[in-house]
């Protein structure tokens, strides 16, 4: 009978202690919920630490999602396509911070396109059904000193110590040809489409990047300059600085241009950013996730079999 009894308190004993220890973790994890920063405090961490005067008129606002959400994980992305959407959400990442438009147009208000149209439709669907929230982080990160944009692309192409003191879009390189610059760059930004007006084995030096989308004017007036060989930019439109760059070559000059892609062009500043972002925000982790682009060449239908 002793037995018994001493059996049936030590099994009370034990019962007792789960579930305490039950309750404590329930405490732990509730309280490590409470902890977790909201996606309002998460930009206002950003705001404060940018280095710039925030502007009232820009385009760095929240484009979907709920401001006071809990935030499980951050994604930091160049574009938030929606295979970047699907890959933060499968890692528990429910803040996802893009430099360029989820929503097809600067403001993220698509014109002339009808909210019934199948492809937004379904992406918009997706945030609000899991629950993500999706702010742009574009102007204020160009307008940072160094901007976080060209100091993730200068170190991705390995450049620094080229880079001009006084205008950092400048860079001398090492004695080169067109041709193996432009093949250099494709391999440092791990993009296989590039195109490059000029003669390949034109021998260079003088370089000016130009990420994104700068406008046929700063474009063109950097191709002026008399230490600018090569322009790289990021995406140009054809009658404008791609007409410009070919007329130059016609006459003779000594100028190129080598467009990379909007994309690849500013990518690797958006893995600055998250890099940046995990000096100050700690109660959330942070991930940069790329923005896959789905082209390939010609010559990569011959050999991907």
């Amino acid at each position: 009978m002793e037995k018994s009894w001493r059996k049936w308190f030590a099994f009370l004993i034990a019962s007792t202690s789960l579930a305490l220890t039950a309750d404590a973790m329930c405490g732990l994890s509730a309280e490590a919920q409470e902890k977790r920063p909201t996606a309002q405090e998460v930009i206002a961490a950003i705001q404060e630490h940018v280095g710039v005067p925030w502007k009232t008129d820009t385009v760095d606002t929240f484009k979907a999602g709920n401001p006071v959400t809990r935030v499980t994980g951050i994604a930091v992305t160049m574009m938030a396509t929606l295979d970047v959407l699907q890959r933060a959400e499968a890692k528990g990442q429910n803040l996802i911070i893009t430099h360029e438009p989820t929503f097809y147009n600067h403001l993220d208000r698509p014109e002339g396109m009808d909210e019934s149209d199948p492809v937004w439709k379904e992406k918009r669907e997706f945030i609000e059904k899991n629950g993500l929230v999706v702010w742009r982080f574009h102007d204020h990160w160009h307008l940072r000193n160094p901007d976080g944009i060209l100091a993730g692309m200068v170190k991705a192409l390995g450049w620094e110590k080229y880079q001009n003191a006084e205008n950092p879009h400048l860079f001398t390189v090492p004695e080169t040809t067109l041709e193996k610059l432009a093949a250099d760059v494709a391999k440092r930004l791990e993009t296989p489409v590039l195109r490059v007006v000029g003669n390949p084995e034109m021998r260079v030096t003088k370089l000016a990047l130009s990420p994104g989308s700068a406008g046929f004017q700063r474009e063109t007036h950097a191709l002026e300059m008399e230490n600018v060989e090569v322009l790289l930019v990021g995406e140009t439109r054809e009658w404008e600085t791609v007409e410009y760059a070919a007329d130059a070559v016609t006459e003779g000059e000594k100028k190129a241009l080598i467009v990379i892609g909007h994309v690849p062009s500013e990518q690797a500043g958006m893995e600055e950013c998250a890099r940046w972002l995990k000096t100050f925000v700690k109660n959330a982790p942070i991930e940069f996730v790329a923005t896959k682009q789905p082209f390939w060449t010609p010559e990569k239908i011959m050999t991907r079999h």
